[in-house]
C-alpha cells in the first residue's frame, strides 16, 4: 500500500503532523518504537505548555497518540533504516520491509549517539544497523552486538538462532576494527574481541545515515520556511530540526510540515 504521507518519529512532532494530515484526509503511516517510550512521558509536569499548565508528559503524549489514532492515522513500530527519494514517492525501509509514501515527514528528535570510531569508515563492510536484514550474510560467524533499541534482545537471538557466534558489548567506549573490513572491536577497557560483523542496534539513527545527502546544519537537519529539507519530498520537524528544543515549538513545526506537505500534493 502506498500511504500519502509517512511520518517517521511518534513524539509531538510526528503525532501533529499525523492528526493534521488526517484532518486533511490524507493516509497516514507513522513509523517509531514506542511512542510511550519518549522521554518526555517521564516528565511529572510542565508549566509552560500553553493551555495544558501541569500536563504531565504521558498524559500529553496519551492524548495525542489517541487523537491521531481516532482519526485513522496508522502505526507501525519499528526502526526506520533508510529514507529515499524515488521520484514522485519517498520510500522508507522499516526493519527489513519497505514502505512508501507520497512524501515523508522527518520527526527524529535528537539523536544523542555519537557515531563509533570506525563506524562510518566500516559501514556496509561488516558494520550493519539490522539483524533480520543482514543477518543472513553472517550464519556461522562472530558478531557483536550493542545498542538500545527496544527489540535488541529480539535481535540478538534471532542471530543466535541462524547459527551466529554472539557476543553483546556496551556502546559507550566502544571502537570498531578493520581496514578493508570489520576485524574485530576494542571496548572501553581495551580488551579486543575478534568478529566478522557489528550491529548496531540503537533506538534511532543518526539523520545522515537514515537519509544519506541530507543536508545539515550545525549537526541538526536543516529545512526551509515551509519545513522542507534539500530531498524532494521529505521534510523535517521538532527537535531534529534544531533550537530551541521545546515541546511548542516540535508540535507547531509537526502542524507546519503536514500542511505544507499536504499542499504540495493538492
Amino acid at each position: 500500500m502506498k500511504y500519502d504521507l509517512l511520518i517517521v518519529g511518534g513524539g509531538p512532532a510526528g503525532l501533529a503532523a499525523a492528526i493534521h494530515a488526517r484532518a486533511r484526509d490524507k493516509s497516514v503511516l507513522v513509523v517509531s518504537n514506542d511512542p510511550l517510550a519518549s522521554p518526555l512521558c517521564k516528565a511529572p509536569g510542565m508549566a509552560n505548555y500553553p493551555g495544558l499548565p501541569g500536563v504531565s508528559g504521558r498524559e500529553l503524549v496519551e492524548r495525542m497518540l489517541a487523537q491521531a489514532r481516532d482519526l485513522g492515522a496508522e502505526f507501525r513500530q519499528g526502526r526506520a533504516l533508510s529514507v529515499m527519494p524515488m521520484g514522485k514517492s519517498v520510500m522508507v525501509s522499516v526493519e527489513n520491509d519497505a514502505v512508501e509514501g507520497r512524501a515523508a515527514i522527518l520527526a527524529l528528535g535528537v539523536s544523542r549517539a555519537a557515531p563509533l570510531k570506525g563506524e562510518a569508515e566500516l559501514l556496509g563492510r561488516g558494520v550493519s544497523y539490522c539483524a533480520t536484514c543482514d543477518g543472513m550474510f553472517y550464519r556461522g560467524k562472530r558478531v557483536v552486538c550493542a545498542g538500545d533499541a527496544p527489540n535488541f534482545d529480539e535481535e540478538v537471538e534471532f542471530l543466535r538462532s541462524i547459527g551466529c557466534e554472539v557476543a553483546v558489548k556496551r556502546l559507550a567506549g566502544l571502537s570498531i576494527l578493520g581496514e578493508d573490513r570489520v576485524t574485530g572491536v576494542r571496548d572501553a577497557q581495551g580488551e579486543e574481541t575478534p568478529c566478522d560483523g557489528v550491529f548496531l542496534l540503537r533506538a534511532s539513527i543518526a539523520p545522515a545515515r537514515l537519509a544519506p545527502g541530507l543536508a545539515l546544519e550545525g549537526g541538526y537537519i536543516k529545512v526551509d520556511g515551509r519545513m522542507g529539507t534539500n530531498l524532494p519530498g521529505v521534510y523535517a520537524a521538532g527537535d531534529c530540526t534544531g533550537q530551541p528544543l521545546q515541546l511548542a515549538k516540535a508540535v507547531g513545526q509537526g502542524q507546519s510540515a503536514a500542511h505544507f506537505a499536504v499542499e504540495e500534493m493538492d
